[in-house]
């Protein structure tokens, strides 16, 4: 079957690959669509991050690896042993698999897992294919009036959320996110869904800025032309409850910690290519809090994860899903159309998603 396969940064080629057999726990899906993740970008623009150079120790793949995570389509097979799932069910991937083994998933927190597997990065399956096998309990089947497209954006819709929700934001805290990508765009709706009070978005690409506009955002700031702490500062208590940093970079890191008040709380979901340096000062004598925030609460199916809360958000009609889609493309054109328009400046795409 054709697929999109990593290689390494800038190398991604789509070519056929070997389809999977499914075993008596897992399933078969059709991918309809698979969006194209921050995560990916990062992978392409300066990997391996996440795909291992060396075997994975849970699946043992390692580079070249089959990519794309954020997925949405139709069984098409079942294993002996699935009852929950039949053909023709249209359903959405979790693609964090988490070893259920260590102390972390004891406790409960999956998301923590020390050994856990993401399908589209760590397994020999990605969504970038025309089909792909995963075991059953990642995947949740979605009710009848959420189409397969917007199911697509649960994944980057669930990070956003727990993010919020980990930032512990509440009606009438105020809050500002640093970076409007994908997932920083997420967090906007996330933070306006939850009733922030008074919201600052500080994004350098007009487009993005004009996307926070539209889900929500009370300010928002180009920060090649204006100071954001400043701003923040000027129209706040002395700065913001909460910051979310989703830019990656370390201007933009410490632009969110300073603009926190005293007591505030930072909380970081991007992926940094490059370490980053800050002045412990700024937390220490403020005491501010500083926290990461990984993917969502799992483990699969669990109802009380972020996960199937955006589903059924999803369901109610509660999400401008055209706010995030940006564009519709073949698999075949996902290096030129897709990653490559992605990470041009002179672009401002938000989520594209891929149709094998």
């Amino acid at each position: 079957m054709k697929a999109a396969v990593y290689y390494g940064p800038g190398d991604v080629r789509v070519e056929d690959v070997p389809t999977d057999d499914v075993g008596p726990d897992d399933v078969r899906i059709d991918v309809a669509w698979c969006g194209i993740c921050g995560t990916d970008l990062h992978e392409y623009l300066g990997g391996p991050i996440f795909t291992p150079a060396e075997p994975h120790p849970r699946t043992g793949e390692s580079l070249p690896v089959t990519i794309g995570h954020e997925l949405s389509g139709v069984v098409s097979e079942v294993g002996e042993d699935v009852t929950r799932l039949s053909e023709g069910a249209r359903v959405v991937v979790e693609p964090n698999i988490p070893c259920h083994d260590c102390y972390y998933c004891e406790e409960g927190h999956h998301n923590r897992c020390e050994n856990a597997a993401a399908i589209g990065l760590q397994t020999d399956t990605g969504g970038f294919a025309e089909n792909v096998v995963v075991p059953e309990p990642q995947v949740h089947e979605l009710p009848d009036d959420v189409s397969l497209k917007d199911g697509a954006l649960v994944e980057p819709l669930a990070v956003g959320l727990h993010a919020v929700r980990r930032a512990n934001l509440r009606p009438g805290d105020t809050a500002a996110v640093f970076g409007a990508g994908p997932i920083g765009l997420t967090a906007v709706h996330a933070a306006v869904d939850a009733g922030v009070k008074r919201l600052f978005v500080s994004e350098p690409q007009d487009g993005r800025r004009a996307i926070a506009d539209r889900l929500g955002a009370d300010v928002t700031i180009d920060p090649t032309a204006a100071d954001p702490v400043e701003r923040i500062r000027a129209e706040t208590a002395g700065g913001v409850d909460h910051a979310f940093e989703y830019a990656g970079v370390d201007p933009s890191f410490n632009a969110a910690l300073r603009s926190t008040r005293r007591g505030g709380v930072v909380t970081v979901g991007a992926v940094f290519e490059e370490t980053t340096e800050t002045d412990l000062k700024e937390v220490v004598t403020t005491e501010r809090t500083v926290q990461g925030s990984q993917t969502y609460a799992y483990p699969p199916l669990s109802h009380r994860g972020e996960f199937d809360a955006v589903i059924q958000s999803l369901a109610a009609g509660d999400v401008d899903t055209d706010a995030f889609i940006s564009a519709t493309i073949d698999l075949d054109d996902i290096v030129s159309a897709g990653f490559d328009a992605i990470t041009d400046e002179s672009t401002d795409l938000v989520k594209v998603l891929v149709e094998p």
